[in-house]
């Protein structure tokens, strides 16, 4: 018995070192069978710049799926469908547009302003309000191509006239809230004010309407009469994640600047409200842009968080005619390229709390971009119609919405035409 203990001891030592060593096989193999899944779209050769996730290098990118499946050096072209060559160019996270405007009528097409940019994501920043917002989310953003969001309008009726906007009681935070939290969630990112003629009340109402629905709100704040205190904005209405946008505005009817026009000095206040935590977009526009603001605050250390359009029809054919644009005349003042990027991309994300956008992480969907850094000497414009040379200019090449190509400058994607042959 002794004997036949011993020996089936033997045995089951044997098997067990058998099932240790099949295990450590498949751990050996079980990467290199991962690699060898079919990868959709692979991005070969280029230079990675996601901020999110510190990356700054020459890295490949493949897609599976419509996601990220991975990003890494020299993954094997055999492993793909389709492997394109961006060897040269810059692949970022699908931009992000945090402020246009394309709901309700006359508002230009997303998709026709959106992905030659190399923008895979728009927040349309109050052009509707609670009442309107579901139509215009059924005629727009469910037959869009581009991921459309939105900042509700504190205003019922959103943007139908500088009128409608002054409109205290068709300011409703309960139903703003409950639009937001309980209707669409994810969608509906933050609350919007604009244009409004008198005191802080809009102001109020959307910062009311933002605690109730734990989103940021977004103001703009220029057409006051008598001018409002920005620094009261930014210090006793504002919380800390609120956002203000056309930060590079000069002075213009009820507007409060953030640089003084008498000294050219940032008012000291600005620096402590980005301290506390207010968001500075740049709303470009076609009157809110203008380089005697930006230029000295940006010499001075003052940077907005935020790179936005303010897309609309007399913006698009003006000074700011993209977001590839706006994010070049950044470059042209001296902001690296690493942290246009991160203003474009991971920055909006986070202030409109959705984390999901804005990086190549794996498993995210892949929205993607990936520009042509173009030397020579180009000229950019702000609102006031002056000018600023630059040596470096953004173009997007190619961008890729939820894994799909969806912009191809010069057909990186496709491979090159040749003579069918002549069938006898």
């Amino acid at each position: 018995m002794k004997i036949n203990f011993i020996i089936s001891y033997k045995r089951l030592l044997s098997c067990s070192q058998k099932a240790l060593l099949c295990i450590g096989l498949f751990v050996l193999v079980a990467p290199s069978t991962v690699n060898a899944q079919e990868i959709d779209i692979l991005l070969k050769g280029g230079h990675v710049i996601d901020p999110k996730n510190n990356i700054n290098s020459k890295l490949d990118v493949a897609i599976v799926a419509g996601k990220i499946f991975r990003v890494a050096d020299n993954i094997p072209s055999n492993t793909a469908k389709n492997t394109i060559d961006v060897t040269g160019l810059y692949v970022t996270p699908g931009i992000i547009d945090m402020h246009a405007h394309v709901l309700s009528p006359g508002r230009p097409q997303a998709d026709a302003f959106s992905f030659r940019a190399g923008v895979t994501t728009i927040v349309d920043a109050g052009s509707t309000g609670w009442r309107n917002f579901p139509l215009y989310k059924s005629l727009t953003i469910d037959k869009s191509q581009t991921r459309i969001l939105a900042f509700l309008n504190v205003v019922g009726g959103g943007m139908l006239s500088r009128y409608e906007e002054q409109d205290v009681n068709d300011m409703n935070p309960v139903m703003n809230a409950y639009m937001i939290k309980r209707l669409y969630p994810g969608v509906l990112v933050g609350i919007k004010s604009a244009h409004y003629w008198g005191d802080f009340t809009s102001v109020d109402k959307a910062v009311e309407s933002g605690k109730l629905a734990n989103v940021p709100v977004i103001v703009d704040f220029g057409e006051h009469t008598p001018t409002n205190s920005i620094e009261s904005l930014f210090m006793k209405h504002f919380r800390p994640g609120d956002i203000f946008t056309h930060t590079f505005s000069e002075i213009n009817g009820g507007r409060e600047s953030i640089v003084d026009e008498a000294t050219r000095k940032v008012k000291p206040f600005v620096f402590a409200a980005q301290k506390r935590g207010i968001v500075f977009d740049v709303g470009h526009g076609a009157g809110a842009f203008n380089f005697n603001q930006a230029i000295p605050a940006f010499k001075q250390g003052f940077s907005p968080n935020t790179i936005s359009t303010d897309l609309y029809q007399l913006s698009m054919n003006g000074a700011m005619k993209d977001m590839s644009n706006v994010m070049s005349k950044f470059l042209a003042m001296g902001m690296p390229l690493q942290d246009v990027i991160l203003r474009s991309t991971w920055n909006p994300a986070k202030v409109i709390k959705r984390p999901d956008l804005g990086h190549l992480s794996v498993g995210t969907e892949a929205d993607i971009a990936v520009f042509n850094l173009e030397k020579g000497k180009f000229g950019f414009m702000d609102v006031r119609r002056s000018k600023v040379i630059g040596t470096e200019k953004l173009e997007a090449q190619l961008t890729i919405r939820a894994g799909r190509v969806v912009w191809d400058l010069n057909g990186l994607s496709v491979p090159e035409w040749t003579m069918p042959v002549a069938s006898n």
